[in-house]
């Protein structure tokens, strides 16, 4: 579209900065102007902030997956390409926030202006031993990490959004993938003391949940149809959960690790499809057998960095 046009100069204006202007001035301008009715485009203008949810779910993983990236590139500030990626990536979120703020404006509720007077409020008032007054009893992440949750929790009640006396687990991560909300949610137990003695003792926990999941099986030459489904199911969410916990004790990602198990798995399912000319169909258990075990050695990778 050419700024020649005639336009109302306030529309003319926003086109002008958009082209050439700088910085967030220029992100906001532009998209403003891909939500100008008339002049704008026609996708984002069809945009609500419902239909833009599975757009910021993707969007993070998709920075989540340029940082893996940097860190299999050895996670150093010479992997120009890793760290472009990274950048570009983040760039795709904050669109998102833009779009939700200029989707605000137009509403008249909200603007990125108060979305950004929201997070440096909040980010001030969670840090009261660095903007309030120096703290000798926070003096490590941990200690940071039980002030900003008890004063997240105190702002709740405040705002009448839980009762004093509602589980500190309420509403937490429910709109995450379950992986996502189940580390989220045992990390928050642990925090007040629900934790297992040592890493053995939670071990015998995992353990367990799975000789659970193998008791709801049939017995040998049994119909799968005598399985009792929902007790299986709950004995697998059981064992998910347990394996969660594990993962969280050593600061690891079940999310993440899910997400490179099934990188690792498609990688290897595409050499088991290059080393057989058969149908995949037409293979029998000791062939696929056989493929797997030759696609696990030949797609062996350095385990990566964290």
């Amino acid at each position: 579209m050419s700024t020649t046009a005639v336009w109302p100069d306030t529309v003319k204006a926003l086109w002008e900065t958009a082209l050439q202007g700088q910085g967030l001035d220029r992100l906001r301008a532009i998209v403003a102007c891909l939500r100008t009715p008339e002049h704008g485009c026609p996708w984002d203008l069809k945009q609500t902030h419902a239909s833009l949810r599975p757009f910021v779910l993707e969007e993070a993983y998709e920075v989540v997956s340029a940082i893996d990236a940097l860190e299999r590139a050895g996670n150093t500030f010479d992997t120009a390409p890793q760290m472009t990626a990274l950048a570009n990536e983040l760039g795709d979120v904050l669109l998102q926030v833009l779009l939700h703020a200029q989707l605000g404006s137009e509403a008249g509720t909200f603007t990125l202006d108060t979305v950004m007077q929201l997070l440096g409020d909040k980010l001030v008032r969670r840090h009261p031993h660095v903007f309030v007054a120096k703290n000798s009893a926070i003096d490590s992440a941990t200690a940071v990490t039980q002030q900003w949750e008890a004063i997240k929790q105190a702002e709740k009640v405040e705002q009448g959004l839980t009762e004093v006396s509602a589980s500190i687990l309420d509403g937490l991560g429910k709109d995450l993938p379950a992986l996502m909300r189940t580390a989220k949610i045992s990390q928050k137990a642990v925090k007040v003391g629900f934790a297992w003695p040592n890493v053995h003792a939670l071990w015998a926990c995992v353990m367990s949940e799975m000789a659970e999941i193998k008791a709801e099986l049939p017995a040998e030459h049994t119909p799968d149809e005598a399985v009792n489904l929902p007790a299986l199911e709950g004995e697998i969410g059981d064992a998910l959960f347990a394996l969660v916990t594990l993962a969280n004790h050593y600061g690891l990602s079940a999310e993440v690790a899910l997400h490179r198990a099934t990188d690792k798995f498609t990688h290897r399912f595409a050499a088991m499809e290059a080393n057989t000319e058969k149908s995949l169909a037409d293979l029998s258990f000791a062939e696929w057998d056989a493929l797997w075990k030759q696609a696990k050695q030949q797609t062996k990778a350095p385990t990566p960095e964290m």
